[in-house]
Protein backbone atom coordinates (compact mmCIF):
# COMPACT_ATOMS: atom_id res chain seq x y z
CA UNK A 1 0.00 0.00 0.00
CA UNK A 2 1.33 3.23 -1.03
CA UNK A 3 2.06 6.70 1.43
CA UNK A 4 -1.36 7.98 0.14
CA UNK A 5 -3.85 5.26 -0.14
CA UNK A 6 -2.51 4.03 3.41
CA UNK A 7 -3.20 7.74 4.43
CA UNK A 8 -6.63 8.13 2.85
CA UNK A 9 -7.22 4.40 4.75
CA UNK A 10 -6.28 5.42 7.73
CA UNK A 11 -8.29 8.86 8.19
CA UNK A 12 -11.42 6.94 7.02
CA UNK A 13 -10.70 4.51 9.82
CA UNK A 14 -10.14 6.48 12.43
CA UNK A 15 -12.59 9.66 11.25
CA UNK A 16 -14.13 10.05 14.65
CA UNK A 17 -10.66 10.33 16.58
CA UNK A 18 -9.17 12.84 13.47
CA UNK A 19 -12.46 14.29 12.53
CA UNK A 20 -12.50 16.44 15.03
CA UNK A 21 -8.67 17.85 14.76
CA UNK A 22 -9.79 18.57 11.36
CA UNK A 23 -12.82 20.78 12.45
CA UNK A 24 -10.33 22.62 14.68
CA UNK A 25 -7.65 23.17 11.94
CA UNK A 26 -10.44 24.75 9.62
CA UNK A 27 -12.09 26.56 12.68
CA UNK A 28 -8.73 28.53 13.26
CA UNK A 29 -7.77 28.40 9.48
CA UNK A 30 -11.66 30.31 8.90
CA UNK A 31 -11.34 32.96 11.92
CA UNK A 32 -7.82 34.00 11.14
CA UNK A 33 -8.79 34.48 7.57
CA UNK A 34 -11.75 36.32 8.64
CA UNK A 35 -10.06 38.74 10.93
CA UNK A 36 -7.03 38.93 9.43
CA UNK A 37 -4.87 37.20 11.62
CA UNK A 38 -6.01 38.78 14.92
CA UNK A 39 -7.65 35.12 15.71
CA UNK A 40 -4.02 33.45 15.90
CA UNK A 41 -2.44 36.46 17.37
CA UNK A 42 -0.54 36.02 20.78
CA UNK A 43 -2.93 37.52 22.80
CA UNK A 44 -6.05 36.13 21.47
CA UNK A 45 -4.43 32.75 21.55
CA UNK A 46 -3.14 33.15 25.28
CA UNK A 47 -6.94 34.35 26.52
CA UNK A 48 -8.58 31.68 24.51
CA UNK A 49 -6.36 29.06 25.83
CA UNK A 50 -7.23 30.68 29.56
CA UNK A 51 -10.86 31.23 29.38
CA UNK A 52 -11.05 27.29 27.97
CA UNK A 53 -8.89 26.03 31.30
CA UNK A 54 -11.70 25.63 33.63
CA UNK A 55 -14.28 23.44 30.99
CA UNK A 56 -11.68 21.76 29.64
CA UNK A 57 -11.00 20.23 32.76
CA UNK A 58 -14.61 19.57 33.66
CA UNK A 59 -14.92 17.92 30.34
CA UNK A 60 -11.93 15.77 31.43
CA UNK A 61 -14.01 14.00 33.79
CA UNK A 62 -17.13 14.12 31.85
CA UNK A 63 -15.63 12.04 29.44
CA UNK A 64 -15.41 9.13 31.85
CA UNK A 65 -18.42 9.72 33.04
CA UNK A 66 -20.26 9.17 29.75
CA UNK A 67 -17.92 6.50 28.86
CA UNK A 68 -19.07 4.09 31.80
CA UNK A 69 -22.69 5.38 30.20
CA UNK A 70 -23.52 7.84 32.89
CA UNK A 71 -24.02 12.07 33.26
CA UNK A 72 -23.44 14.59 35.37
CA UNK A 73 -25.02 17.27 35.65
CA UNK A 74 -24.40 18.79 38.88
CA UNK A 75 -20.44 19.29 38.11
CA UNK A 76 -21.40 23.01 37.21
CA UNK A 77 -23.00 24.39 40.53
CA UNK A 78 -20.77 21.62 42.66
CA UNK A 79 -17.88 23.85 40.89
CA UNK A 80 -19.39 26.94 41.43
CA UNK A 81 -20.35 26.22 44.80
CA UNK A 82 -16.54 24.56 45.84
CA UNK A 83 -15.35 27.69 44.19
CA UNK A 84 -17.18 29.89 46.89
CA UNK A 85 -15.98 27.68 49.04
CA UNK A 86 -11.99 28.15 48.78
CA UNK A 87 -13.33 32.44 48.74
CA UNK A 88 -14.86 31.86 51.97
CA UNK A 89 -11.87 29.77 53.61
CA UNK A 90 -8.86 32.55 52.11
CA UNK A 91 -11.02 35.75 52.82
CA UNK A 92 -13.58 34.83 56.07
CA UNK A 93 -11.55 31.67 57.65
CA UNK A 94 -7.52 32.98 56.88
CA UNK A 95 -6.78 29.58 55.91
CA UNK A 96 -3.65 29.83 53.39
CA UNK A 97 -4.26 29.14 49.69
CA UNK A 98 -1.62 26.05 49.93
CA UNK A 99 -4.33 24.74 52.60
CA UNK A 100 -7.06 25.88 50.93
CA UNK A 101 -6.46 24.03 47.80
CA UNK A 102 -6.35 20.65 48.92
CA UNK A 103 -8.86 20.60 51.18
CA UNK A 104 -11.66 21.61 48.83
CA UNK A 105 -10.15 19.00 46.26
CA UNK A 106 -10.97 16.48 48.95
CA UNK A 107 -14.23 18.07 49.50
CA UNK A 108 -15.26 17.58 45.69
CA UNK A 109 -14.21 14.01 45.82
CA UNK A 110 -16.39 13.91 48.79
CA UNK A 111 -19.21 15.07 46.63
CA UNK A 112 -18.27 12.82 43.73
CA UNK A 113 -18.37 9.52 46.09
CA UNK A 114 -22.29 10.88 47.02
CA UNK A 115 -23.31 10.80 43.53
CA UNK A 116 -21.13 7.47 43.11
CA UNK A 117 -23.20 6.22 45.96
CA UNK A 118 -26.56 7.28 44.62
CA UNK A 119 -25.94 5.77 41.44
CA UNK A 120 -24.19 2.45 42.19
CA UNK A 121 -25.50 1.57 45.65
CA UNK A 122 -28.82 2.77 45.37
CA UNK A 123 -29.54 2.71 41.93
CA UNK A 124 -31.04 5.89 41.16
CA UNK A 125 -30.45 6.93 37.29
CA UNK A 126 -27.21 9.11 37.20
CA UNK A 127 -29.14 11.83 35.06
CA UNK A 128 -31.61 11.96 38.83
CA UNK A 129 -29.21 11.99 41.22
CA UNK A 130 -27.15 14.92 39.48
CA UNK A 131 -29.94 16.75 38.96
CA UNK A 132 -30.65 16.95 42.58
CA UNK A 133 -27.16 17.44 42.98
CA UNK A 134 -27.43 20.15 40.73
CA UNK A 135 -30.46 21.82 42.26
CA UNK A 136 -28.66 21.80 45.67
CA UNK A 137 -25.20 23.12 45.08
CA UNK A 138 -27.18 25.84 42.87
CA UNK A 139 -28.80 26.16 46.66
CA UNK A 140 -25.66 26.24 48.54
CA UNK A 141 -24.09 28.82 46.10
CA UNK A 142 -26.59 31.21 46.55
CA UNK A 143 -26.88 30.29 50.76
CA UNK A 144 -23.17 31.24 50.98
CA UNK A 145 -23.37 34.07 49.18
CA UNK A 146 -26.08 35.63 50.03
CA UNK A 147 -25.16 37.92 52.35
CA UNK A 148 -21.92 39.83 50.93
CA UNK A 149 -23.29 38.69 46.97
CA UNK A 150 -19.86 38.98 45.73
CA UNK A 151 -16.88 37.53 47.32
CA UNK A 152 -13.39 39.27 46.69
CA UNK A 153 -10.24 37.60 46.84
CA UNK A 154 -7.09 39.34 47.43
CA UNK A 155 -4.97 36.17 47.96
CA UNK A 156 -2.05 36.82 45.24
CA UNK A 157 -1.16 33.23 45.27
CA UNK A 158 -4.52 31.97 44.79
CA UNK A 159 -5.35 34.64 42.06
CA UNK A 160 -2.16 33.84 40.29
CA UNK A 161 -3.38 30.15 39.64
CA UNK A 162 -5.82 31.81 37.01
CA UNK A 163 -4.29 34.76 35.92
CA UNK A 164 -0.56 34.42 36.45
CA UNK A 165 2.01 32.89 34.46
CA UNK A 166 5.20 31.22 34.60
CA UNK A 167 8.25 33.15 35.09
CA UNK A 168 10.13 33.95 31.60
CA UNK A 169 13.03 33.93 33.15
CA UNK A 170 15.03 35.81 30.27
CA UNK A 171 13.79 36.79 26.86
CA UNK A 172 14.86 35.79 23.31
CA UNK A 173 14.23 38.21 20.83
CA UNK A 174 10.49 38.67 22.92
CA UNK A 175 10.12 34.92 23.72
CA UNK A 176 9.39 33.74 27.06
CA UNK A 177 11.91 31.43 27.26
CA UNK A 178 10.87 29.13 30.06
CA UNK A 179 7.50 28.65 27.86
CA UNK A 180 10.19 27.78 24.62
CA UNK A 181 11.56 24.77 27.05
CA UNK A 182 7.81 23.67 28.39
CA UNK A 183 6.85 23.28 24.70
CA UNK A 184 9.80 21.46 23.80
CA UNK A 185 9.13 19.20 27.16
CA UNK A 186 5.74 18.64 25.99
CA UNK A 187 6.87 17.89 22.20
CA UNK A 188 9.30 15.12 23.46
CA UNK A 189 6.73 13.85 25.79
CA UNK A 190 4.26 13.15 23.07
CA UNK A 191 7.33 11.50 20.34
CA UNK A 192 7.92 9.37 23.57
CA UNK A 193 5.04 8.37 24.61
CA UNK A 194 3.36 7.71 20.82
CA UNK A 195 7.07 5.38 20.59
CA UNK A 196 6.19 3.67 23.72
CA UNK A 197 2.62 2.53 21.97
CA UNK A 198 4.14 1.46 18.63
CA UNK A 199 6.50 -0.91 20.24
CA UNK A 200 4.06 -2.28 22.67
CA UNK A 201 1.70 -2.89 19.84
CA UNK A 202 4.28 -4.21 17.36
CA UNK A 203 5.57 -6.70 20.70
CA UNK A 204 1.88 -8.32 20.60
CA UNK A 205 2.23 -8.42 16.76
CA UNK A 206 -0.92 -5.64 16.54
CA UNK A 207 -1.28 -3.59 13.45
CA UNK A 208 0.28 -0.84 13.31
CA UNK A 209 0.91 2.27 10.54
CA UNK A 210 4.33 2.27 8.43
CA UNK A 211 7.33 3.93 9.54
CA UNK A 212 6.50 6.92 6.92
CA UNK A 213 2.92 7.66 7.99
CA UNK A 214 4.12 7.63 11.46
CA UNK A 215 7.06 10.25 11.30
CA UNK A 216 4.23 12.41 9.50
CA UNK A 217 2.27 12.17 12.30
CA UNK A 218 4.90 12.67 14.65
CA UNK A 219 6.45 15.90 12.85
CA UNK A 220 3.09 16.96 12.02
CA UNK A 221 1.82 17.07 15.98
CA UNK A 222 5.22 17.97 17.13
CA UNK A 223 5.09 21.24 14.20
CA UNK A 224 1.92 22.09 15.51
CA UNK A 225 2.75 22.26 19.34
CA UNK A 226 6.27 24.14 18.32
CA UNK A 227 3.96 26.97 16.52
CA UNK A 228 1.44 27.46 19.36
CA UNK A 229 3.90 27.34 21.77
CA UNK A 230 6.16 30.26 19.61
CA UNK A 231 2.81 32.03 19.58
CA UNK A 232 1.91 32.25 23.25
CA UNK A 233 5.79 32.48 24.01
CA UNK A 234 5.58 36.11 22.18
CA UNK A 235 2.76 37.40 24.75
CA UNK A 236 3.61 36.23 28.44
CA UNK A 237 4.00 32.50 27.79
CA UNK A 238 1.91 29.97 29.13
CA UNK A 239 -0.39 30.52 32.21
CA UNK A 240 -0.74 28.70 35.25
CA UNK A 241 -4.07 27.24 33.91
CA UNK A 242 -2.90 25.84 30.98
CA UNK A 243 0.00 24.43 32.66
CA UNK A 244 -2.76 22.41 35.19
CA UNK A 245 -4.93 21.75 32.09
CA UNK A 246 -2.03 20.28 30.25
CA UNK A 247 -1.01 18.15 33.94
CA UNK A 248 -4.45 16.91 34.05
CA UNK A 249 -4.63 15.64 30.47
CA UNK A 250 -1.39 13.81 30.71
CA UNK A 251 -2.22 12.22 33.92
CA UNK A 252 -5.52 11.81 33.01
CA UNK A 253 -4.37 10.14 29.20
CA UNK A 254 -1.83 7.34 31.24
CA UNK A 255 -4.40 6.41 33.59
CA UNK A 256 -6.68 5.42 30.80
CA UNK A 257 -4.87 4.19 27.91
CA UNK A 258 -1.82 2.78 30.17
CA UNK A 259 -3.30 1.50 33.72
CA UNK A 260 -5.57 -1.75 34.55
CA UNK A 261 -7.86 0.48 36.24
CA UNK A 262 -8.38 2.64 32.41
CA UNK A 263 -8.88 -0.80 30.42
CA UNK A 264 -11.69 -1.56 33.40
CA UNK A 265 -13.09 1.68 32.74
CA UNK A 266 -13.66 1.09 29.10
CA UNK A 267 -14.80 -2.56 29.45
CA UNK A 268 -17.46 -1.38 32.11
CA UNK A 269 -18.87 1.34 29.54
CA UNK A 270 -18.83 -1.10 26.76
CA UNK A 271 -20.53 -3.65 28.46
CA UNK A 272 -21.32 -3.74 31.67
CA UNK A 273 -22.82 -6.94 32.12
CA UNK A 274 -20.13 -8.68 30.40
CA UNK A 275 -17.27 -6.60 32.52
CA UNK A 276 -19.28 -8.00 36.07
CA UNK A 277 -19.02 -11.39 34.79
CA UNK A 278 -15.08 -11.23 33.95
CA UNK A 279 -14.55 -10.19 37.66
CA UNK A 280 -14.88 -6.32 37.27
CA UNK A 281 -17.03 -4.40 39.82
CA UNK A 282 -19.07 -2.19 38.00
CA UNK A 283 -19.91 -0.47 41.41
CA UNK A 284 -16.20 -0.02 42.19
CA UNK A 285 -15.49 1.73 38.77
CA UNK A 286 -18.71 3.88 39.30
CA UNK A 287 -17.26 5.16 42.56
CA UNK A 288 -14.15 5.74 40.95
CA UNK A 289 -15.81 7.89 38.22
CA UNK A 290 -17.61 10.10 40.21
CA UNK A 291 -15.26 10.86 42.81
CA UNK A 292 -12.32 11.50 39.85
CA UNK A 293 -15.49 13.95 38.67
CA UNK A 294 -16.02 15.14 42.09
CA UNK A 295 -12.28 16.19 42.14
CA UNK A 296 -11.99 17.78 38.96
CA UNK A 297 -15.56 19.80 39.21
CA UNK A 298 -13.82 21.21 42.70
CA UNK A 299 -10.67 22.42 40.93
CA UNK A 300 -12.90 23.82 37.40
CA UNK A 301 -14.53 25.89 40.72
CA UNK A 302 -11.07 26.83 41.81
CA UNK A 303 -9.86 27.60 38.12
CA UNK A 304 -13.11 29.71 37.96
CA UNK A 305 -12.73 31.66 40.85
CA UNK A 306 -8.91 32.70 40.51
CA UNK A 307 -9.72 34.02 37.66
CA UNK A 308 -12.42 36.10 38.51
CA UNK A 309 -10.89 36.64 41.14
CA UNK A 310 -13.74 36.18 43.24
CA UNK A 311 -17.02 33.64 43.81
CA UNK A 312 -20.06 34.86 43.10
CA UNK A 313 -23.61 34.07 42.70
CA UNK A 314 -23.80 32.73 38.92
CA UNK A 315 -20.52 30.78 39.22
CA UNK A 316 -20.48 27.57 37.33
CA UNK A 317 -23.59 28.40 35.46
CA UNK A 318 -24.33 26.11 32.12
CA UNK A 319 -20.30 24.91 33.03
CA UNK A 320 -22.20 21.17 32.64
CA UNK A 321 -23.54 21.58 29.55
CA UNK A 322 -20.00 23.28 28.35
CA UNK A 323 -18.33 20.05 29.46
CA UNK A 324 -21.05 17.72 28.10
CA UNK A 325 -20.70 19.80 24.10
CA UNK A 326 -16.63 19.55 24.68
CA UNK A 327 -16.79 15.64 25.34
CA UNK A 328 -19.48 14.79 22.35
CA UNK A 329 -17.41 17.52 20.27
CA UNK A 330 -14.10 15.52 21.35
CA UNK A 331 -15.21 12.33 20.11
CA UNK A 332 -17.24 10.32 23.16
CA UNK A 333 -19.91 8.28 22.15
CA UNK A 334 -23.23 8.48 23.58
CA UNK A 335 -23.48 4.47 23.84
CA UNK A 336 -20.48 4.15 26.15
CA UNK A 337 -17.21 2.86 25.50
CA UNK A 338 -15.54 5.52 23.47
CA UNK A 339 -13.98 8.11 24.17
CA UNK A 340 -10.16 9.95 24.69
CA UNK A 341 -9.74 12.67 27.37
CA UNK A 342 -7.28 14.43 24.53
CA UNK A 343 -10.41 14.55 22.25
CA UNK A 344 -12.09 16.33 25.10
CA UNK A 345 -9.81 18.79 25.84
CA UNK A 346 -10.07 19.54 21.35
CA UNK A 347 -13.65 19.69 21.62
CA UNK A 348 -13.25 22.10 24.65
CA UNK A 349 -11.10 24.36 22.08
CA UNK A 350 -13.35 23.75 19.31
CA UNK A 351 -16.13 25.30 21.11
CA UNK A 352 -13.89 28.06 22.30
CA UNK A 353 -12.44 28.89 19.34
CA UNK A 354 -16.13 29.46 18.01
CA UNK A 355 -17.12 31.62 20.86
CA UNK A 356 -13.84 33.67 20.34
CA UNK A 357 -13.73 33.77 16.49
CA UNK A 358 -17.68 34.82 16.69
CA UNK A 359 -16.78 37.62 19.10
CA UNK A 360 -13.97 38.91 17.43
CA UNK A 361 -16.48 38.98 13.99
CA UNK A 362 -18.88 40.58 16.13
CA UNK A 363 -21.69 37.86 15.66
CA UNK A 364 -24.57 38.49 17.99
CA UNK A 365 -24.78 36.25 21.35
CA UNK A 366 -28.34 34.81 19.81
CA UNK A 367 -26.72 33.80 17.09
CA UNK A 368 -23.64 32.29 18.78
CA UNK A 369 -25.96 30.26 21.42
CA UNK A 370 -27.72 28.52 17.60
CA UNK A 371 -23.90 28.17 15.96
CA UNK A 372 -22.33 25.99 18.76
CA UNK A 373 -25.82 24.53 19.07
CA UNK A 374 -25.75 23.21 15.61
CA UNK A 375 -22.17 22.22 16.17
CA UNK A 376 -22.97 19.52 18.72
CA UNK A 377 -25.87 18.38 17.02
CA UNK A 378 -23.79 17.23 13.99
CA UNK A 379 -20.99 16.24 16.45
CA UNK A 380 -23.73 13.82 17.79
CA UNK A 381 -25.08 13.04 14.54
CA UNK A 382 -22.01 12.22 12.85
CA UNK A 383 -21.05 9.32 16.36
CA UNK A 384 -24.05 8.32 15.34
CA UNK A 385 -23.81 7.96 11.89
CA UNK A 386 -20.23 6.59 12.36
CA UNK A 387 -21.58 3.64 14.51
CA UNK A 388 -24.23 2.83 12.16
CA UNK A 389 -21.55 2.05 9.45
CA UNK A 390 -19.72 0.21 11.34
CA UNK A 391 -22.77 -2.40 12.85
Amino acid sequence: MNFYNEAKSLIKVNIREYGMYIALFVIMLTFSIMTDGLFMSSRNISNLLDATGYIAVLAVGMTLVIVIRHIDLSVGFAAGFLGAIAAIFLTQLGVPFYFTIPIILVLGIVVGLFNGFLVAQIGIPSFVASLAGMLIFRGALLNVTEKTGTIIIKDEHFNAIGNGFIPSIVKINGLNLLSLIFGLFIILLYIVMEVSKRRNKLKYNFEVTSKNIFTVKLVFVSAIIAYITWIIAGYNGFSWTVIIMLLVVVIYQILTSKTVLGRHIYAVGSNPEAAHLSGISVKKITYIVFGSMGMLSALSGILFTARLQSATTTAGTLFELDAIAAAYVGGVSAAGGVGKVTGSIIGAIVMASLSSGMNLLGVGISYQYMIRGAVLAAAVIFDVMTRKKRA
